[in-house]
């Protein structure tokens, strides 16, 4: 059971409104990809509308929205959740201040798989697509600022989320519609943001031009390669 302090009441005397942008790195999505398994326009459309029946429905909030905006509120996490949602709760999207933060974060999770995967010495280089967002809420908390961040300690442990995801859920109660927070993966520790309702996007599409990024993970470490740009973190 989580032991935080933090009553609902409280966070909601310590929400603001807050405006900003995120910066997400997700898996390459190819709209192409179906098309080597059919041999027609018309057969990868039906194909698609298969695909995207078989999806979980979303939620009417998060319909209007890019597909790179709604992904999150869609599907169900990993059975022990992620930092602010535990398993059977609504979705978050998670974004980072810094696009290195972001590569920080996606990177470790990247390889955790490897570490955990003891027939893989290695993954080579995948590509992944940069996306950034503008984000608007009337009531947003910090964890990094008083009063919240007495509890830093709470909030940063690597593997336990017990106290964030309670956190989260009393956050819900009150209309909070996002979460600031500092990366635990980052080593500068950068900012992010855990948006925890559709309705805190200020526009339905992403901002400006995706970026493709190409990662390659080994034993020690996550690289990030765009042309002559490099972000490299080393884990473990």
């Amino acid at each position: 059971m989580s032991s935080i302090t933090w009553t609902p009441t409280a966070l909601a005397a310590s929400a603001a409104p807050w405006a900003g942008e995120a910066w997400r790195m997700v898996e390459a999505q190819h709209a192409a990809a179906t098309m080597k398994l059919v041999d027609t326009a018309g057969e990868q459309a039906l194909l698609e509308r298969l695909v995207e029946q078989a999806k979980p429905p979303l939620p009417e909030a998060a319909r209007p929205l890019h597909y790179l905006l709604a992904t999150p509120f869609r599907y169900p996490p990993l059975p022990r959740g992620s930092r602010f949602r535990a398993a059977g709760e609504p979705g978050v999207f998670y974004g980072a201040d810094q696009l290195p933060t972001a590569c920080a974060e996606l990177g470790y999770w990247r390889w955790r798989f490897l570490r955990d995967a003891p027939s893989l010495q290695r993954i080579d280089a995948v590509a992944h697509t940069a996306f950034r967002v503008a984000l608007k809420a009337t009531a947003v908390v910090d964890l990094r600022a008083p009063p919240l961040s007495r509890d830093r300690k709470r909030w940063t442990e690597r593997d336990s989320y017990t106290d964030t995801q309670e956190l989260a859920r009393r956050a819900r109660d009150v209309g909070i519609a996002a979460i600031r927070y500092e990366s635990v993966r980052d080593p500068a520790h950068g900012g992010c943001t855990a948006l925890l309702t559709p309705a805190g996007f200020a526009s339905k599409s992403p901002k400006g031009a995706p970026q493709t990024w190409w990662l390659t993970v080994r034993q020690d470490r996550a690289t990030w390669l765009r042309g002559a740009q490099r972000h490299e973190f080393r884990f473990g």
